[in-house]
């Protein structure tokens, strides 16, 4: 498998440091309802997994969920997003929490996405947060100042290598004053709460009483789960520059290793072409494609249908295209139901070649999934048209699971129709031989009043759910 690491800025050959390759994936910050730029990362790295198995590799993936400490700027400024969202709707940040983990969870669910095998939250692992800190101050990693405890990156000679900043441009032309850090680099590690407030969330620790900072929990979950070393850090490109950086900075620093070796990013997902923006009205939620009557699992294959290194555009028009798309491949789906050709088709020749062609080597190759979802779309189109033969209903069930099995898009779930629906397709088909095409309308509406369409082929009538 090839992969586009950013550290190298170049495409890779995947080579694992053990027998299981391990995963880290950024969470979601749950203090607002996400939005669907938010899923796509997770659309992805549910992806990389199958691809990796795929390739015979055994996984473990850490997800986290950031429930404390991420301030509404990366750079350790403004409000906690925790204590804004529950100022912001009456709650404790603990319910906050609460409320807006179920929502994904659920979410996550309606994409038919994978659990990743742990999604530690950050307030279970304070205490290993306090340890981290404490063993990067006792190698004199860490200063502090009146409002907690900061990492000092001038430690490090290569800090910020994966974002390729200019440590010096910054250090040269920042206004350290105004905040009393050593350099514009440096990043809390803990947060001290202000003595006149009583947080929510806030534990007492050798500094005092306070709360880790934003990138210290990424650090430390990692470490605790997955041990010093990792192969694979997945995230978001607008998390490279601060986020990420640091969670190196830290980690490199206390265990004197390599992280990760490899560093997966997904790009942005805007809408109409812009930036998502609650003043131009364009952030939507999953609830929101839902409630304009497409299916969670068309929003999927909208976000698939673009790389995963490219920026990606969401409007409603593509996300119809999308919708047809899916249930186009559902109707293909239910053929495995109706092998009405008596020449068995081309297209399932020899499966397990086309299961290569189509989806194996594509998601090999740096997870290729326009290129997997085309060849695709290709191969169930030409399906159709020909129909398929009882000798070709086993290849065609594998060729089902290997798309399901790479995209979780439930295309083996199509299950038969009634005993009673078929009795009345049975009429339709007498009534059209005997050209009562009367009787043959009436019987299409009744079936469709049941949520049945009928396609007249060559092969016969076909079946699709509406």
């Amino acid at each position: 498998m090839i992969i586009y690491n950013t550290l190298a800025r170049k495409t890779e050959q995947f080579k694992p440091i053990g027998d299981k390759v391990k995963i880290y994936t950024c969470g979601m910050t749950v203090y607002s309802h996400p939005h669907i730029g938010n899923w796509v990362a997770f659309i992805y790295w549910d992806v990389l997994v199958s691809a990796l198995k795929s390739a015979g590799f055994n996984t473990e993936r850490v997800q986290n969920i950031t429930d404390v400490g991420h301030l509404t700027s990366d750079e350790d400024a403004g409000e906690d997003k925790m204590l804004k969202g529950a100022f912001k709707e009456g709650k404790s940040a603990w319910e906050i929490a609460e409320k807006y983990i179920n929502i994904a969870t659920t979410e996550a669910q309606q994409l038919n996405l994978s659990k990743p095998d742990h999604m530690p939250r950050a307030t279970e692992y304070i205490n290993e947060q306090i340890q981290f800190v404490k063993e990067l101050e006792g190698k004199g990693l860490t200063y502090r100042l009146s409002d907690g405890v900061y990492f000092d990156t001038s430690k490090l000679k290569n800090y910020g290598e994966l974002a390729r900043l200019d440590i010096g441009g910054l250090r040269f032309g920042a206004r350290v004053k105004d905040t009393g850090k050593k350099n514009p680099t440096d990043f809390a590690v803990w947060k001290l709460s202000s003595p006149n407030e009583k947080r929510d969330m806030e534990w007492d620790s050798p500094w005092g009483i306070g709360f880790p900072g934003w990138h210290l929990e990424c650090s430390v979950m990692a470490r605790e789960i997955l041990g010093d070393q990792i192969d694979i850090h997945t995230g978001g490109i607008d998390l490279i520059p601060v986020h990420h950086t640091n969670e190196i900075a830290q980690t490199e620093a206390l265990t004197g290793k390599t992280f990760s070796n490899y560093w997966v990013h997904v790009n942005h997902l805007k809408v109409n072409g812009t930036k998502m923006s609650k003043s131009l009205g364009n952030v939507y939620t999953l609830q929101d494609i839902i409630n304009k009557g497409f299916s969670p699992i068309a929003f999927k294959l909208l976000i698939l249908s673009k790389h995963y290194r490219t920026e990606g555009n969401f409007t409603w028009e593509i996300m119809q295209a999308a919708q047809n798309r899916l249930k186009h491949w559902q109707s293909v789906a239910a053929l495995k139901w109706q092998p009405l050709s008596k020449e068995p088709s081309e297209a399932l020749n020899n499966v397990e070649q086309a299961i290569k062609h189509d989806i194996t080597n594509n998601l090999l190759n740096d997870l290729d999934t326009p290129a997997a979802i085309s060849s695709i779309d290709k191969r169930l189109s030409e399906i159709y048209s020909t129909g398929i033969s009882k000798q070709n209903v086993e290849a065609f069930k594998r060729y089902l699971n290997a798309i399901d099995g790479a995209f979780r898009l439930d295309l083996s779930g199509q299950t038969d129709i009634s005993v009673d629906l078929k009795k009345l397709l049975e009429q339709r088909s007498l009534a059209r031989r005997q050209k009562d095409w009367v009787k043959a309308d009436r019987l299409r509406d009744r079936l469709k009043e049941q949520g049945i369409e009928v396609d007249d082929t060559s092969n016969g009538q076909i079946w699709t759910r509406s």
